[in-house]
């Protein structure tokens, strides 16, 4: 079983790769070395308060949607885990996304 800082570091790269940006460049909009998004991410360090606010503002997601990770735990059912990726995506990707789901409907 991961814990809790385990998961929290999956959901904050689940999200960062969503949003396409490399370590380095979070990083970069963080404020803090890249290494410390690599060991965050990894498991083996816990952010300040300041810090993940400020990872949540660079995500563009709100600092509780980090600690949704019950899909990384195998708990969210699917109805809910495709839910839950539709709101972390601008209109864009949205459209993307349905045209995928229709193609792969019919």
């Amino acid at each position: 079983m991961q814990t809790s800082k385990e998961l929290l570091g999956a959901r904050i790269k689940e999200v960062r790769k969503l949003r396409q940006l490399s370590q380095e460049r979070l990083a970069e909009r963080v404020g803090v070395e890249p290494k410390q998004i690599s060991r965050i991410e990894g498991g083996k360090s816990s952010p300040s308060m300041d810090t993940l606010e400020s990872i949540a503002r660079e995500l563009q997601v709100e600092m509780k949607d980090l600690f949704d990770f019950r899909h990384l735990e195998g708990d969210e059912r699917l109805d809910d885990q495709a839910y839950r990726l539709l709101q972390l995506m601008d209109d864009k990707t949205k459209r993307l996304a349905v045209r995928l789901l229709g193609t792969l409907a019919s």
